[in-house]
């Protein structure tokens, strides 16, 4: 014990100061000890970031396996999920979510851009042709199509197997109207002729187009123009709108 204490003796000189010597083996052990403590923290955020990269890299792979529109079809199904949950909200409350709530939460500009673009989608030019007005009635009469299902139960009963006819079936031309059909049919006629005469040749007014004209006559002047210089003219038209013309 008493060498190990003797060993452990800091050697000082005559004034009983520390020996120069010993103190730079303490400083180089201190600096020693702080480049080690810095190199364990930098192992140990060396192996954080490589536990994140492996991470990433798997959540990368689970991603290139999905499909190229889940994220476009995650979010439509929290929306949809949004939308269930306010509806159950609406309706314990005894209110209208679709007439009432949901438009409450729709702004101005959200309602006009959906305005014009549903007209975009479904414009409605007037008569171009027979064939297109008559496609454009039957998409409105089926649209307006609701099947009685106790109808066609009596029917399928009464005519048995020939209800579903093939070539050498006779039920075809045998059905006779009700009178509720007739009724229906003669009020969509009634309809139809009260429609035919209001109806105008006038073309239709579209709100998002340029105002180019001063008054109607003018307005027709330039729809000529247009269509028969229109595709001469178009850069020409383009430098004047943005100020660039020579």
């Amino acid at each position: 014990m008493a060498a190990k204490a003797k060993a452990e003796e800091v050697p000082v000189d005559g004034a009983g100061e520390q020996h120069p010597t010993a103190a730079a083996e303490e400083l180089a052990a201190q600096k020693r000890e702080q480049r080690l403590r810095k190199f364990r923290e930098l192992h140990l955020k060396r192996n954080e970031a490589r536990k994140l990269n492996h991470q990433e890299v798997v959540e990368e792979g689970k991603r290139l396996k999905l499909p190229a529109n889940w994220e476009a079809k995650k979010a439509r199904l929290e929306w949809e999920l949004q939308e269930e949950e306010k509806k159950k909200e609406c309706t314990a409350r005894g209110e209208d979510y679709k007439k009432k709530v949901k438009l409450l939460e729709i702004s101005a500009e959200d309602a006009e851009r959906w305005e014009r673009k549903k007209r975009r989608k479904n414009p409605n030019l007037g008569f171009s042709d027979y064939a297109a007005a008559q496609l454009h009635q039957y998409h409105r009469l089926t649209k307006q199509i609701r099947p009685d299902m106790e109808t066609y139960e009596r029917l399928r009963e009464k005519h048995g197997e020939e209800f579903y006819p093939t070539s050498n079936s006779l039920l075809h031309g045998t059905h006779v109207p009700s009178t509720e059909e007739i009724d229906r049919m003669v009020v969509d006629l009634e309809k139809q002729i009260e429609k035919r005469d209001k109806y105008s040749r006038r073309c239709p007014y579209n709100d998002d187009a340029d105002i180019d004209y001063i008054n109607e006559r003018n307005a027709k002047f330039n729809m000529k123009a247009e269509r028969f210089y229109g595709k001469y003219t178009a850069e020409i038209k383009q430098n004047l709108e943005r100020g660039t013309a020579v």
